[in-house]
């Protein structure tokens, strides 16, 4: 992952990261600059009311409001010289302090500059109410691709990248995002690692994803972690490095090509059923948990085909074995995940007669 540029350039004013470090021309910061002075100001009346006039300390504090506010308190005063060059002072830099701060306060409102802050927050608050959700670290072609699909399956995820320019695209797509480096601590605190239950890596350098998949493992020795690998050599690298599993593309289009040059067929059933937008036909994980009715049914028992229109694809186990096609006699264990194919209503309707839970249902139970 490049390294952060210069927060001097122009597009950077959009930035939610680097407000701290804006020129002090900007809106903001005329009102942080201007909201220290007026405190100041206020501060040093109250006591120079209660030295200079003898006042009380809710007296100082009136006196200092009124003039401040240009109210005013008399046309004419006995008070001592001092205090009437002091009380000038108050007036003068009070109310500049004052015009200051609101003129920045302006200046952003009609520059827009409210409406990004206002944004920033609520999407921070967004993330920090995250659970269970995927980390997306980078939004290029593969990480908004990626971003889409979980959208339509209706997953909540995060984005995460350091370039100006996608850190935009990911909030003009309506992502919840963040701008920062991924390979650092504190960025992948702030996206909710702790709280997530899936982190994809999908940069185009190897590099970065190697150490992504270092930090993330070291911050959560239990997180899914799903890296991309552009070349065959760095895949070893990555498991080594913490990944669960390593994405090729390279590999994986090969093999599509191949498939559409030997197998078009299959490979236009495998189209349809991998495409997120289309959403009638669906290739679904239904996981077995205990104490549920399918345990001990057969795949005959259960008349998925015959009343529920579905196709048991494959039926895997606990330990990782995977069976493919299962006999009619095959007899559903505790925590099998059986893969099933068919229309997402009836895939519905048979997990809420045999009280089954998706993948997703069943991490959240797991973490519970």
């Amino acid at each position: 992952m490049p390294k952060r540029p210069t927060v001097t350039v122009s597009h950077e004013l959009s930035r939610p990261d680097v407000w701290l470090f804006r020129s002090t021309r900007s809106p903001l910061a005329r009102i942080r600059i201007g909201a220290k002075v007026l405190c100041c100001v206020v501060l040093v009346a109250i006591v120079g009311f209660r030295i200079l006039g003898n006042y009380d300390w809710l007296e100082a504090a009136w006196m200092t409001t009124i003039t401040i506010s240009s109210v005013g308190f008399a046309e004419r005063t006995d008070s001592s010289w001092e205090l009437q060059l002091f009380t000038m002072f108050v007036i003068v830099f009070g109310l500049s302090a004052v015009m200051y701060t609101l003129g920045g306060f302006f200046q952003m409102v009609l520059e827009g500059e409210l409406e990004t802050v206002m944004g920033h927050r609520r999407m921070t608050r967004g993330i920090e109410e995250l659970n269970d959700h995927v980390i997306i670290c980078g939004f290029g072609r593969m990480g908004e691709v990626l971003a889409q699909d979980l959208r339509h399956n209706a997953s909540v995820f995060v984005v995460i990248d350091n370039s100006p320019e996608r850190f935009e695209a990911a909030r003009a797509d309506g992502c919840l995002c963040l701008y920062g480096d991924a390979t650092e601590d504190e960025t992948l605190m702030r996206a909710g690692v702790e709280r997530a239950r899936c982190l994809v890596s999908c940069l185009p350098s190897d590099a970065d994803n190697v150490f992504i998949t270092l930090t993330a493992r070291n911050l959560m020795p239990d997180l899914q972690i799903i890296a991309r690998a552009e070349h065959s050599n760095t895949k070893t690298k990555l498991l080594q490095a913490g990944a669960s599993k390593v994405v090729m593309p390279a590999i994986v289009g090969a093999h599509r090509m191949e498939r559409l040059i030997n197998r078009p067929s299959t490979a236009d059933l495998m189209e349809l059923v991998t495409e997120a937008t289309f959403r009638d036909l669906e290739l679904d994980e239904i996981f077995v948990p205990e104490n549920c009715k399918l345990i001990g049914k057969t795949v005959a028992a259960t008349e998925a085909h015959r009343r529920h229109k579905l196709l048991v694809v494959a039926v895997k186990h606990a330990g990782g074995e995977m069976i493919f096609n299962p006999h009619a006699d095959y007899a559903f264990a505790a925590a099998d995940v059986a893969i099933v194919m068919g229309h997402i209503g009836d895939i519905d309707r048979f997990r809420s007669e045999f009280g089954l839970a998706s993948v997703a249902q069943r991490a959240d139970s797991t973490k519970s």
